[in-house]
């Protein structure tokens, strides 16, 4: 989520400063310069012509002209940068808002994709839980299955155990009544199980 910085807050100009320092000067100056022009014509009133006076009033009245010639020069110059600082504090605040707005147009998507990812994040435990649930259920049956199949695996060797001696039995049997040895081959395992065997038949059969 973008957050809009907030501007630095500019401080007065340097030359807006000066040119009031300048200003205050010039006030205090005006008021010294009265002050001297104003006391000695006080002072010299009925023993001095207004000829002797002229010269330090002309030289006062110059002074105050090229203190208002400098005062106004500032005053354009605290005029021209008074009209760019309010300049700059228009644009800046208006990129100011213009970020703001742009954060606060984002903040609904994005708390969307928050919520989006909340609901994902959910849904991804919900799975893993499940699998987790599957895996155990997987593991059970396939101990399951592994045991069937050895129990299967044992009867199938018995059994197959059982067949080879059938077979052995009745193979020696054939040798035994082809060489005409029959009363000898009775007397042998392989005899015994042939016996076994049929008497196991008839009972199937019964």
């Amino acid at each position: 989520l973008a957050i809009a910085r907030q501007a630095p807050v500019r401080q007065t100009p340097a030359p807006l400063k000066k040119g009031r320092k300048t200003m205050q000067l010039a006030m205090g100056l005006l008021a010294a310069l009265l002050l001297v022009a104003v006391g000695p014509t006080a002072a010299a009133r009925g023993t001095h012509s207004s000829e002797a006076l002229a010269n330090p009033i002309r030289k006062v009245v110059n002074m105050l002209q090229a203190l208002q010639k400098k005062v106004t020069e500032e005053g354009e110059k605290e005029k021209e940068l008074y009209d760019k600082f309010m300049c700059y504090c228009k644009s800046g605040g208006g990129d100011l808002q213009a970020s703001i707005s742009a954060a606060d147009a984002k903040v609904p998507s994005v708390t969307s994709d928050i919520e989006a990812s909340e609901q994902k994040l959910e849904q991804t435990k919900a799975d893993l839980k499940q699998a987790q649930t599957d895996r155990s259920a997987a593991k059970s049956t396939l101990a399951e299955a592994s045991a069937i199949r050895e129990k299967e695996a044992a009867a199938f060797a018995a059994e197959k155990a059982e067949y080879d001696d059938t077979i052995a039995a009745i193979s020696q049997a054939v040798a035994a009544l082809e060489k005409g040895m029959a009363g000898s081959f009775l007397q042998t395992r392989a005899a015994q199980i042939l016996r076994q065997l049929a008497m196991g038949k008839q009972d199937m059969l019964d």
